[in-house]
């Protein structure tokens, strides 16, 4: 450093900085803990896999584990609850005049489109980790469970776009349903495709692109059909 520069802040001087530092810890914590779930799950299965031998591998403590999950299947399943909040964030930014069902559609995609924090399925072993959903029941019902929190927050998001309230109002739910529900069927169809986890992606997105079309498709055909019946 030369005479004429002045000292440069230490974090510590920053205001709000220990702050920051306590949050970045605690999410690395968090994903040390939901990755070394994540491991464990996949190569030893649901059932040998304990939350000590977690906490082991993330190299914290039993008590920190209990902050931040409620069960190990809860932590392996983290990055699905992350991308469900992305998605709405997502949600929340779309044009105010774009309808409903466009609008979760286009947060979708700009969720997969992502590299700058590439979403979940983008990562390794989350192939396999949706494919263990089927065989193991308890793993399903905590994936359920994300899905559903994430579903009620769309349903209220999109409640708001349309100005109504959504336990009036059927149709915040029903987008939100068909729309989450064709996201959830082209998921599903991936991960029982035999496929290298580090192309999948691209794989995904343009299946996803597919449903929605098909979705779209099929609304069309009944609208027709339901006019030339009246």
């Amino acid at each position: 450093m030369t005479a004429t520069q002045p000292p440069s802040s230490s974090p510590a001087d920053t205001p709000g900085a220990p702050e920051d530092r306590r949050a970045r810890k605690a999410r690395q914590t968090r994903n040390a803990l939901a990755t070394a779930a994540l491991e464990l799950i996949l190569e030893r299965g649901l059932a040998d896999t304990t939350v000590e031998a977690i906490s082991e591998r993330a190299d914290v403590t039993r008590r920190t584990f209990s902050r931040n999950f409620t069960g190990k299947e809860d932590a392996a399943l983290d990055f699905v609850r992350g991308d469900g909040d992305r998605i709405n964030a997502l949600l929340r930014a779309r044009p105010a005049a774009e309808p409903p069902l466009l609008a979760y559609r286009g947060a979708v995609r700009g969720w997969l489109a992502d590299r700058t924090d590439p979403a979940w399925h983008d990562r390794p072993d989350m192939r396999r980790l949706l494919a263990l959903l089927d065989r193991e029941p308890a793993l399903f019902a905590a994936y359920e469970r994300i899905r559903v929190d994430a579903q009620e927050e769309s349903v209220r998001i999109i409640a708001r776009r349309l100005g109504t309230d959504d336990t009036q109002d059927v149709r915040p739910s029903v987008v939100v349903g068909a729309a989450a529900g064709v996201l959830t069927a082209a998921l599903r169809q991936w991960a029982r495709t035999a496929g290298d986890d580090t192309t999948g992606a691209a794989d995904l997105a343009a299946l996803v692109e597919r449903a929605y079309d098909a979705v779209t498709t099929e609304a069309v055909t009944a609208a027709a059909d339901r006019t030339t019946d009246e």
